[in-house]
């Protein structure tokens, strides 16, 4: 992989302009940069033919490319990761925008689900793009544990958390399940809670199986060992990613090929398959992500860009993630701060409930 650091460094100053402005024309209106576009305020007194010259020059080292024979330049997307990561300029969010932000979070604060599903709409509003939220699992202590038989194929795991919440998921027993092995596989988990959540009791039923094995017929204990499973929040359960803007995708894409990527998208997401990979985007970073094209495995088919940035609760650990996905033409320097904003007040949201 190229190292854009590096390519930043060896530019003059004129090769360095001349790219910035290249790059800052098109994500500003999507056209491609022509010499004499350039030179009508650029720095220095140059020739169209100069700055030709110096456009095909960072043609060569693949930062920038031209569309049509003739026409002006746009940026590749290592030319976008170029400039991101050495010449963008991040600031705050302006004033309208974070009011528009600020108003999700003024009413039902007691209902998480809600202001999430407000922010994602918030979200996508403010940046014309489509918004990710990825919510946190319920944290609070669990109370109690029931598996419920429906039918031989058919179960059903119950959790009561501490401050009344309930969890009911559906699950498929192995063949010979019986209503005594549930029971006695429910009392067994019900021994080990002792206000413990639910990411602790996991670490727990695995380490008391290794050494309680003994206590219980080797039904219940495996239906103890599926719990793990049933409550792993790995993407079956659609509720914790919230997608709002598609309409906002569709809308900027012209080309019919941009449009069946578009689609291909969002049929994965609404399908869920990508929760876990999307969490670990946002955790293998600190702070605001950028995806540009193919560098996340996640929308590389979209051909579209990906700002993310992970929250945390009051222990400091990460627990979800907000993103807005847009063309790569985006407008790199407003979602920035718009993304990393929205994060922090998500995040002092679940820290004061907690």
């Amino acid at each position: 992989m190229t190292d854009t650091s590096t390519l930043l460094q060896e530019m003059n100053d004129r090769s360095r302009e001349v790219f910035q402005r290249v790059v800052e024309g098109y994500l500003a209106n999507g056209e491609p940069m022509g010499s004499r576009t350039l030179t009508r305020d650029f720095s220095e007194k140059v020739s169209a033919a100069t700055i030709r010259n110096v456009m095909q020059d960072l043609e060569y080292l693949g930062l920038l490319d031209s569309p049509h024979v003739s026409a002006g330049r746009i940026p590749t997307q290592l030319g976008l990761r170029m400039f991101v990561d050495g010449l963008l300029e991040v600031g705050n969010p302006d004033d309208q925008d974070r009011e528009r932000i600020d108003a999700t979070f003024g009413r039902d604060m007691d209902d998480v689900g809600g202001v999430l599903d407000r922010v994602g709409s918030a979200l996508s509003g403010v940046t014309q793009g489509a918004s990710l939220v990825l919510a946190p699992k319920h944290e609070a202590p669990i109370r109690h544990i029931e598996f419920v038989s429906l039918a031989p194929d058919r179960a059903l795991a119950v959790l009561v958390f501490s401050d009344g919440h309930v969890e009911n998921r559906l699950f498929s027993p192995s063949p010979g399940q019986t209503p005594s092995s549930m029971r006695e596989a429910a009392n067994f988990l019900n021994s080990l809670v002792e206000g413990k959540t639910l990411s602790e009791l996991q670490g727990t039923i695995q380490k008391e199986m290794a050494t309680r094995r003994q206590e219980i017929d080797a039904l219940a204990a495996e239906l103890v060992e599926t719990g793990t499973v049933i409550w792993d929040d790995n993407g079956d359960h659609p509720e914790r990613l919230i997608v709002r803007g598609r309409a906002n995708l569709l809308k900027n894409s012209g080309e019919a090929e941009d449009i069946d990527r578009i689609r291909t998208l969002f049929d994965d997401l609404e399908r869920k398959r990508d929760i876990a990979d999307f969490l670990e985007l946002a955790e293998d970073g600190d702070g605001v992500r950028i995806f540009i094209g193919s560098e996340n495995k996640l929308f590389s088919l979209s051909g579209s860009s990906l700002v993310v940035s992970p929250y945390m609760n009051s222990d400091r650990r990460i627990i979800g993630a907000v993103g807005v996905i847009g063309p790569t033409r985006l407008n790199y320097g407003r979602i920035v701060p718009i993304v990393n904003y929205t994060a922090q007040l998500v995040g002092k949201l679940i820290s004061d409930r907690s």
